[in-house]
């Protein structure tokens, strides 16, 4: 079998892929994963789920456990070291009371939880997810995602779950174990055997382990994912094998097949608005705490703008990517979204026409222009398709927009603008 670094499989897949296609990956929250998980036979904690309604009370009545996990659901991990902004700390609690699950959910339900991977005013929770907790005698890791370096889908396993996977790479890589799958076929036995011996499963629970494993890629298979992360998979003192946490994204190509699935998405509730207002537009857009907005096309031009104006002493305020096949509308739409933040403070083209025609880009700039009242520095650097023409459409706008000579040369102006 071969050997990887999970991060550096992940690190390739997303950023060829950011590379070559404009997607949006749906997420879904724990409780829907899991729901999913359930329709495909593969082994999950009991669960209900709580909204501060009525129908609470009865819900719990009917769910009986020796001890309840009480979970806030939302996008985001860090959920247990999350602090409310009603001052009630963490997001995953530990009771043996129903009485106490209803209390902790009033707590969580409708007020903002703020974790390390939230916005700074935090996500609000809608639903709580109560579920049967287990006693866990073994922790392993377990992800099946889309790799293009090997055509097809790969197998990750590590015997250190419950922990971040990256770092395990990083330490202790003889501890990661990565496996090509064929898309077409079911995981030959011998296969699911080794992946669960290396898991470090005994007796009986090495064949449950190795059935949970192919139940994982049918359902991998059959809703179009590019990625089912399991961590932990967990053994329980009981000997079962169960997924304690899921991740699961999919392809949002695959929308039409899978409508069931995608009408669960929520993440435009708990997206940055103008990111929302960006994918309709087919653009990408992530916000930053600078004051320099950026639009530039190709997620690599992006991220070398963003380090060029670091290095010149700068801070970008976003990252946004008009693509190959951006029009004169998209233009417009992007300068709507970088001017909503009020922290930019300067705004710097940086487009490299090879597919995108710099005139397109050039006519873009001059109606955004007027048609927004501009009134921040406008620094354009354009080479490639048409260069001249755009040069001259510049030129000719009479508007205050300053032209670059070449990355640094634009970065340096988009900075001093500043002063």
């Amino acid at each position: 079998m071969l050997s990887f670094s999970v991060s550096r499989i992940r690190q390739n897949l997303f950023k060829k892929i950011n590379s070559w296609q404009q997607i949006r990956n749906l997420n879904l929250l724990e409780f829907q994963s899991k729901d999913l998980l359930q329709k495909y036979n593969v082994a999950v904690q009991q669960f209900q789920i709580l909204d501060n309604s009525s129908n609470d009370k009865t819900v719990l009545e009917k769910f009986d456990c020796p001890e309840y996990v009480v979970k806030a659901q939302i996008l985001a991990g860090g959920r247990g070291k999350g602090i409310f902004d009603n001052g009630f700390k963490g997001g995953v609690h530990i009771t043996t009371s129903k009485e106490e699950v209803l209390n902790l959910s009033k707590k969580m339900i409708g007020n903002r939880l703020i974790t390390k991977q939230t916005p700074k005013s935090g996500i609000t929770v809608k639903k709580v997810m109560v579920a049967r907790s287990v006693n866990i005698v073994r922790e392993t890791y377990l992800c099946i995602l889309l790799d293009r370096e090997h055509n097809g889908p790969v197998l990750i396993a590590s015997p250190s779950g419950g922990v971040d996977i990256e770092a395990v790479a990083e330490e202790t890589p003889e501890k990661i174990k990565t496996v090509p799958l064929n898309i077409d076929q079911p995981i030959e036995e011998q296969t699911l055997m080794e992946i669960a011996k290396f898991l470090e499963f005994k007796g009986a629970a090495t064949k449950t382990c190795a059935a949970q494993i192919q139940k994982l890629f049918t359902l991998f298979k059959s809703v179009d994912a590019v990625q089912i992360e399991i961590n932990p998979l967990a053994e329980t003192d009981k000997g079962e094998v169960m997924s304690v946490d899921a991740k699961l994204n999919f392809d949002d190509n695959a929308e039409f097949r899978q409508k069931e699935i995608f009408s669960m998405d929520i993440s435009e509730e708990e997206s940055d608005p103008r990111e929302v207002e960006a994918s309709k537009y087919n653009l990408n857009y992530v916000g930053m705490d600078g004051n320099i907005g950026c639009l530039v096309n190709g997620a690599g031009l992006a991220m070398a703008t963003m380090d060029i104006i670091k290095l010149n002493g700068g801070d970008p305020a976003n990252f946004l990517d008009v693509g190959g096949g951006v029009k004169e509308e998209q233009v417009l739409k992007a300068f709507q979204i970088l001017t909503s933040d009020p922290k930019v403070k300067s705004i710097l083209v940086n487009v490299f026409g090879g597919i995108v025609n710099c005139a397109t880009i050039a006519n873009g700039v001059v109606a955004a222009s007027r048609t927004l009242n501009l009134n921040v520095p406008l620094i354009v650097r354009l080479e490639g398709t048409n260069v001249t023409e755009a040069r001259k459409i510049l030129k000719d706008s009479g508007l205050l927009i300053q032209t670059a000579t070449d990355l640094d040369d634009a970065a340096q102006k988009a900075v001093n603008a500043l002063k």
